[in-house]
């Protein structure tokens, strides 16, 4: 589907080409309904009706060879294996959902390994001797979303695979696992207890849906598939045994994406990007073993009954004092050694959903680059162990999210509310008592050590980690944390872990359908499992921002990691004061309204005109009518006063305050009320003062990483008005850094 967003006033026209001969426009404004008709007609009336055919597409055969396995070499080290099937066209059984049902078992789209799938025990005996290690580290299964998956031809399903480096080894037997599970599932006759799940979840999740992007949502009314996305309407056991017929060797496809491959192979190269692959028959014998499997391994079994599916819908609003209800922001509810909890009653959207995020501060996590890794594998290993509780709660809509921040683990459970006090609950305690196991480390290690290899492989994220690399004091660098890990065991990792969690401190945010004594309840969930010393202010991570020169002109010169990427990219930094104070709501004001200012100009020079040129002027629009001025403050102002569209939104916004220590969760009210004093004057005169380059207050950073066909010796010598930064080591240690906020 071909969408184009055209922008007339604040008329917004969206084009979407649904097949070769029906093109639907669907119009948003405030404007009443009739005035969208009368708008649309006077643009496109004058468009001829086409012809009233519906044309009928036919395949003759099979879409790919059957019995053979491809291997495409990959940029990024990685090892993915993508088995494919078709399916008929399942347009017209929407209502039914047998290919979810089936997704939902073999594995599901976009989620790491479910328990009740067989790749949960991926961890085997083959043979008398041989004791396997892990062989995958997540799956995703399905019939994707794009209109190439789900054609009038044909439905396309795909279960992808990321392997271990022994995974890679193993891809046969991997394979041979996935079709003892699709006999099992022949054999067991299709469960209407797990459609009756299935239709549950979809139903709810209709039904307290938050608000979406106008666009999105329109294109679903176009689509007319408001509902149809959870509808679960028919049970239909003969389809989804039917649909597991398609579930043959002689019907899939074999892909093994990987960097690992054989020099003496003999390669073809595809027509459109060049790219090497190279095709093996698979013998005759092996494709009889996939298709009648001689037993089934007992770990092959269907997943048990949900018990995070939600059945207390009620609003707490509803019953609650107008005192707490009309409340704006998030209050502290509780302030200890231990933990700080933000609280905030939701009384605009009105769903069962609540949102509680947390940061935990470990104990010397991010002292030095052995502790930070240990650290990092030690969150990776803790998602591993997981993954069970968290597949089980995600599928009933109750999400989980675990990542790090230097010493601070972020935990956030969002979803609807009833079950999550449960969920936490059973996520702290495996948090404060797992250790893992020799296995899982090595699996885990290999993991880490393939995601740092493959970081900075894209220009654009590499600028802005060269970036964070300059303004950080404390920044361990990737290849300096690659040369540590490969030396640690899981020795190192079990004396470091009680260390780390022997003293904490916790800050937290519930906020939505939660009463206060529900949020007090979940603080106590974390002082009764974590019943351990608080860890003190100096001795959390302080993150410290370099402070550069004044009329700094910096530049770091670095080529593309990717030796065959041929772009380049400039990422260029301007410092401008520390916000301190009163000051800080009118200085962010300034540069806000700058960037409104500028972003359609230069976005036209850079995209439109320039077609992504190597030179864009960029300057103060000082030929600025006032009208024109007036226009783009009172439209930054109509943004900041936008109300939130989504509770997510809303708690996104209050926790950004947080994890910034601000807390000024009115910012957004008091930036636009700052607005109003400022004069096109005042934006000329801080561009003048901290943009211009020969100000004494312009103080800038140039981040370039070049692309394989530049030359960065020949860039230097047209940098001679800059300092080329070439020992960031002693840079860093002659600089100056402001003062942590956090």
């Amino acid at each position: 589907m071909d969408v184009v967003v055209e922008l007339d006033g604040n008329l917004r026209i969206l084009v979407f080409q649904m097949n070769v001969v029906l093109v639907v426009l669907l119009a948003i404004a405030a404007e009443p309904l009739d005035t969208l008709q009368s708008w649309v007609v006077e643009l496109f009336a004058n468009i001829r009706k086409g012809t009233q055919i519906k044309p009928q597409f036919t395949v003759e055969g099979t879409i790919w060879k059957a019995g053979k396995l491809f291997r495409l070499e990959a940029v990024k080290d990685v090892h993915i294996l993508d088995l494919t099937w078709t399916m008929p066209c399942l347009h017209q059984e929407y209502l039914k959902k047998s290919e979810d049902y089936l997704a939902h078992l073999l594995g599901h789209e976009e989620r790491n390994v479910d328990p009740g799938s067989h790749f949960s025990n991926i961890t085997v005996v083959t043979s008398d001797d041989l004791l396997c290690r892990g062989w995958a580290t997540s799956i995703s299964a399905g019939v994707g979303d794009e209109g190439m998956h789900r054609s009038s031809i044909a439905y396309i399903f795909v279960m992808s695979i990321h392997l271990t480096d022994s995974g890679l080894e193993k891809i046969f037997d991997i394979i041979g696992f996935v079709y003892q599970y699709i006999k099992l599932l022949r054999q067991v006759s299709p469960q209407k207890w797990i459609f009756k799940e299935l239709q549950d979840i979809g139903n709810m999740e209709f039904r307290f849906a938050e608000e979406q992007p106008q666009d999105d949502y329109a294109a679903e009314l176009a689509e007319h598939v408001i509902y149809g996305e959870y509808m679960y309407e028919v049970w239909d056991e003969e389809m989804i045994k039917h649909l597991l017929g398609f579930f043959m060797p002689e019907n899939m496809r074999i892909d093994v994406v990987s960097k690992s491959f054989a020099k003496s192979q003999d390669f073809h190269y595809e027509p459109w990007f060049g790219s090497r692959y190279t095709e093996e028959d698979i013998s005759p014998s092996l494709m009889e073993l996939w298709r009648n499997p001689p037993e089934i391994d007992v770990s092959l079994q269907l997943p048990s009954q949900n018990e995070f599916i939600p059945t207390d819908f009620s609003i707490r609003a509803n019953d609650i004092s107008n005192d707490l209800v009309t409340v704006s922001s998030p209050t502290c509810i509780i302030d200890e050694p231990l933990i700080r909890f933000w609280y905030k009653l939701d009384n605009t959207f009105k769903l069962p959903r609540a949102n509680t995020y947390f940061r935990i501060n470990l104990k010397g996590g991010y002292d030095n680059v052995k502790n930070c890794i240990l650290t990092e594998l030690f969150i990776h290993l803790l998602k591993d162990e997981l993954n069970e509780i968290i597949y089980q709660a995600s599928v009933a809509k109750l999400e989980t999210s675990v990542s790090i921040f230097s010493d601070k683990l972020e935990l956030k459970v969002y979803g609807f509310n009833d079950k999550l006090p449960v969920l936490l609950s059973k996520v702290l305690a495996i948090a404060k008592s797992f250790l893992p196991s020799d296995d899982r480390f090595k699996v885990i290690k290999e993991d880490v050590v393939r995601t740092l290899k493959n970081t900075n492989m894209k220009p654009l994220s590499h600028s802005s980690y060269l970036r964070l690399q300059v303004l950080c004091q404390s920044f361990y660098d990737v290849d300096e944390k690659l040369s540590i890990l490969h030396g640690l065991s899981l020795a190192d990792l079990m004396a470091f872990i009680p260390e780390l969690r022997s003293q904490l401190y916790i800050e937290g945010l519930c906020h939505g359908n939660l009463s206060q004594e529900e949020a007090i309840h979940i603080s106590n969930i974390f002082k009764s499992i974590f019943s351990v010393q608080p860890l003190p202010i100096e001795m959390r991570h302080q993150e410290r921002v370099i402070c550069l020169p004044s009329g700094a002109n910096l530049v770091r010169n670095v080529s593309v990691k990717n030796k065959c990427e041929t772009n380049s990219v400039i990422e260029l930094y301007f410092q401008i004061e520390q916000e301190k104070g009163m000051e800080l709501t009118r200085l962010k004001a300034l540069i806000d309204l700058f960037d409104e200012i500028l972003e359609e100009p230069f976005f036209n020079q850079l995209r439109t005109k320039e077609q992504l040129g190597y030179v864009v002027e960029c300057s103060p629009r000082e030929g600025l009518d006032d009208e024109s001025f007036e226009n783009y403050r009172s439209g930054l102002m109509a943004k900041l006063l936008e109300k939130d569209p989504s509770l997510t939104y809303e708690s996104n916004r209050f926790w950004n305050q947080i994890t910034d220590k601000r807390y000024m969760f009115d910012q957004s009210q008091k930036e636009a009320e700052d607005l109003k004093s400022i004069k096109k004057n005042d934006v000329i005169s801080w561009y003048k003062t901290y943009l211009q380059q020969w100000s004494p207050k312009c103080r800038r950073l140039a981040v370039r990483v070049w692309g394989c066909n530049t030359n960065i010796k020949e860039s230097e010598k047209h940098s001679k008005s800059a300092l080329v930064i070439e020992d960031l080591t002693a840079f860093k240690l002659s600089s100056e850094f402001y003062q942590s906020l956090c």
